[in-house]
């Protein structure tokens, strides 16, 4: 059943380290609002009110862009396997780039990726569940992450991943800087 609460309990963080797939909101006052599937072991829980997740390049920032006009972001874990479970944790949120005086300590909780582009970090205010019976069960198979997307960046090296940005993550789908290179 439905439960509510300010804060991470262990039962909480137990299940959302558990999870190989976790969801990303994000919408800007105006524009389209955005939702990212993440995987790989990028996601980090610091204590009772606060996650960290790394995010790797991909073919847009949305979520960066949202966060400079309005720091709000949820995350949702499903339960694909095992007991049914929907958990949302909801907060706002900061970006973290590699030019920044955090970024080597909180880069340091997660292995090291090739196209590493952002942290986020996201300060809990709700933590909500929800029944879940909806989500199938489904069977991990691989993770595409690792096997296609990491060692393409990694091929790409710093220059190419660099141009990469230049070409795809200055500015959001709406037209909105990402501050990548700011």
């Amino acid at each position: 059943m439905a439960f509510q609460t300010n804060r991470l309990n262990k039962r909480f963080k137990k299940f959302i380290e558990k999870q190989k797939l976790f969801f990303v909101a994000t919408a800007a006052p105006e524009g389209r609002v955005n939702l990212s599937p993440k995987g790989l072991d990028s996601l980090k829980i610091i204590d009772d009110n606060q996650i960290v997740w790394l995010s790797v390049t991909g073919s847009g920032n949305e979520t960066a862009a949202h966060l400079l006009k309005t720091p709000r972001m949820t995350l949702m874990f499903c339960a694909f396997e095992g007991s049914a479970l929907i958990l949302r944790v909801f907060g706002t949120a900061e970006v973290i780039y590699p030019r920044h005086d955090e970024w080597e300590r909180l880069y340091g909780l997660f292995p090291d990726y090739a196209g590493a582009r952002n942290i986020f970090k996201l300060k809990i205010d709700l933590v909500t569940t929800s029944c879940g019976t909806g989500v199938p069960e489904m069977a991990l198979v691989r993770t595409r992450a690792e096997t296609e997307l990491v060692p393409w960046y990694d091929e790409m090296g710093t220059d190419g991943v660099d141009a990469f940005w230049r070409e795809k993550n200055v500015k959001s789908i709406d037209g909105e800087p990402t501050g990548i290179f700011e």
